[in-house]
C-alpha cells in the first residue's frame, strides 16, 4: 500500500511559524512520524511539500500512478484552490484532509474547504496527531475497500 502526503504552502516553516497555533514540531519531524506509522500499518508513505499551487497539482497527478490514497494538508489552498480540488477529483484516489489547527475555531475565511466534500474524512485541530489520525483513517479505509 502506498500513501502520498501532500503539504501545502508555509508548512515548511513549521516549528518556527506561530507555534501557539501550529505547535513546535517541524515538517521533517511530522514526515518522520508519518513514515514510521506507515511502516507499522503496512504502508509506504512518501511526503511532499510545496508553496506553489501548480507544483502541488503536478505532484498529485504524478503520484497517483503509484499512490493508493493521499493525506492532504493544503494549508491556505484549502480555502481557495479549485485546482487542487479538481486534481484530487481527477486522479480518483481516496484522500483525507488534515489540519494541525482547528480551522473552525479560527478566522471565518478558514471555515470553507474546497477539498472536504470529496474527502473520505477531515481531521482538524489535533496538531501533529491530525496527520497521524488521518493516515490511520485512510489506511483503514483502503483496507476495507480492497
Amino acid at each position: 500500500m502506498n500513501v502520498e502526503v501532500v503539504h501545502g504552502p508555509n508548512l515548511n516553516l513549521l516549528g518556527r511559524r506561530e507555534p501557539e497555533v501550529y505547535g513546535h514540531a517541524t515538517l521533517a519531524e511530522i514526515d518522520q512520524a508519518l513514515e514510521r506509522l506507515g511502516r507499522e500499518l503496512g504502508a509506504r508513505v512518501r511526503c511532499y511539500q510545496s508553496n506553489h499551487e501548480g507544483a502541488l497539482v503536478d505532484r498529485i497527478q504524478e503520484a497517483a500512478a503509484q499512490a493508493d490514497g493521499f493525506v492532504v494538508n493544503a494549508a491556505a489552498y484549502t480555502h481557495t484552490s479549485v485546482a487542487l480540488r479538481d486534481a484530487l477529483a481527477g486522479v480518483a484516489r481516496p484522500y483525507v484532509e488534515v489540519h494541525l489547527s482547528n480551522v473552525f475555531a479560527r478566522e471565518r475565511f478558514r471555515h470553507r474547504s474546497y477539498l472536504a466534500a470529496g474527502a473520505v474524512g477531515v481531521v482538524s485541530g489535533f496538531g501533529v496527531d491530525s496527520y497521524l489520525l488521518g493516515l490511520r483513517g485512510l489506511i483503514d479505509h483502503l483496507k476495507r475497500s480492497a
